[in-house]
């Protein structure tokens, strides 16, 4: 029995019943996705993948559920997931609506006050295909600056040394960084708020209402700049986006100067998911401050 077609017996039994068609579709560049539609007529939104770690899928489905709990933007819904494949809620694709940018500004700050008493998460999970780790030591618990540090950015430090991306020069500013980290990153009296952890403009679609839908999440919680340094990096979101943000939930003072900081996570990443054309990006940031 081929891959999909035991997929599609997976399928069969959760949805009660038969699939007439699979129809692969384009825009995923870690799994195989397909719209999937069954004989009743109803469509759904089919990822598989067998090469990625064994629970990627199933830490996407706990992401999805957890930004639901907010209630604050459209979240597919997930259907069924096992480790080689995630059934969700088929959303069709829209064009945008004349307030768009400005409604999703308001619901993103929306689900950036749902809040947690802890920095991190129930379980470590993905950010792209590298692990994002979550769990905090009791210290981080309640240590923003803490938490941030070691678990984002010197967990890619050892990642890039892994992976053969690190270089002296990197490990001594890094060194330099930790020495001025808690300058820069400061506790702002907020509760860990709800993240996506992964928005970019390729992290979000269109639905057939003409609002946003978050999709691909790496969830976990934590200061909410974080977040809005990611939007800031590979385009897909306008300055009406931002002030609508602002006027629903404020930022603190000194957010712009910490902007880079949050930036350096998700290019470090980048280093380590891509190789060596992101060296350079990661050294301006870190030499912001140092």
């Amino acid at each position: 029995m081929t891959f999909i077609k035991k997929i599609k017996t997976k399928i069969e039994k959760v949805i009660h019943t038969k699939i007439t068609e699979f129809s692969s579709l384009s825009g995923g560049c870690i799994s195989n996705a397909y719209k999937v539609t069954a004989e009743n007529g109803k469509s759904f939104f089919l990822k598989t993948n067998t090469s990625h770690p064994g629970d990627m899928f199933i830490k996407e489905a706990h992401g999805l559920e957890e930004l639901t709990k907010a209630n604050a933007i459209r979240i597919p819904q997930v259907i069924s997931y096992e480790n080689d494949f995630i059934l969700l809620e088929l959303i069709e694709s829209g064009n945008r609506q004349k307030y768009f940018s400005e409604d999703f500004g308001r619901r993103f700050a929306e689900l950036h006050r749902f809040n947690s008493s802890e920095y991190g998460f129930f379980e470590d999970n993905y950010i792209g295909s590298n692990p994002q780790i979550n769990i905090p030591t009791d210290e981080e618990k309640n240590n923003w600056t803490q938490f941030f540090f070691n678990k984002r950015i010197l967990y890619q430090l050892s990642l890039a040394e892994k992976l053969g991306n690190a270089t002296p020069e990197l490990r001594k500013v890094i060194s330099l960084l930790e020495n001025k980290i808690d300058e820069i990153v400061t506790d702002n009296g907020e509760q860990p708020s709800l993240l996506h952890g992964d928005l970019w403009g390729g992290n979000y679609m269109i639905d057939e209402n003409g609002n946003a839908c978050l999709i691909d999440p790496a969830v976990y919680y934590g200061n909410r700049e974080a977040d809005l340094a990611m939007t800031k990096l590979f385009g897909g979101f306008d300055s009406k986006f931002y002030a609508a943000y602002n006027e629903a939930f404020p930022l603190p003072d000194g957010y712009s100067y910490r902007e880079n900081i949050y930036k350096l996570y998700h290019i470090l990443n980048h280093l380590n998911l891509f190789g060596g054309g992101y060296y350079s990006q990661a050294m301006s940031l870190i030499r912001y401050y140092i």
